[in-house]
């Protein structure tokens, strides 16, 4: 049986696919255009590296009784208190290569806590509510996967938005070749046609 049919092999695989996918979307964007909010509510490409490496942490670290190394690097209690959002942005003195760097590091932490426990190895989510903190190994993989594959649905937009850049992976966009002017314009005229009905 290949490795790719062990549950564990192929959860860290999906794991990590989200993680190379968030991080590509960074490629070739400078400190201002990564850092840039591109919605109403602040959202950009390098708060949400940084707010995903913070996750991991939290899921794959004192969920199961370890400590991050490093905390100065995590945004803390107090930081949150002073701004709900401070896992969400880089501050001045924060660069996208400490912050990537940052990602690559805990990727190795949260992989030592994969291949420690087993799947059923228990832990407790701190900030759940007490009737669903109690959890196994294999739901947090599962909710991380689940989250970190949601913030990569975030930053392929924020990426298309800053320069037309789309697709899954660097080395293959899963995009058709065609003439994508066009085919937004055959959109917009079809959505223009129920501009007058309710």
């Amino acid at each position: 049986m290949s490795d790719l049919n062990e549950p564990k092999t192929a959860l860290k695989r999906y794991l990590q696919a989200q993680r190379e996918a968030l991080l590509w979307k960074l490629e070739g964007l400078g400190e201002r255009e990564l850092r840039l909010p591109r919605t109403q509510t602040g959202t950009n490409l390098l708060g949400i590296i940084k707010h995903v490496a913070n996750v991991e942490v939290g899921y794959f670290g004192g969920t199961f009784g370890r400590v991050w190394p490093t905390p100065e690097e995590l945004v803390s209690d107090a930081d949150f208190d002073a701004d709900p959002q401070a896992d969400w942005y880089a501050t001045e003195d924060e660069t996208v290569a400490g912050i990537v760097d940052f990602y690559r590091r805990v990727w190795a932490f949260a992989d030592a806590t994969i291949d420690e426990l087993p799947l059923d190895a228990p832990g407790r989510v701190a900030w759940w509510p007490d009737d669903r903190s109690q959890v196994t190994l294999e739901r947090i993989l599962v909710h991380v996967i689940a989250e970190l594959a949601r913030h990569a649905g975030h930053a392929d937009i924020l990426r298309e938005l800053a320069d037309g850049a789309a697709g899954l992976r660097a080395d293959g966009s899963n995009l058709p070749d065609q003439d994508w002017a066009a085919y937004v314009a055959k959109l917009t005229a079809l959505a223009e046609r129920f501009s007058t009905r309710p």
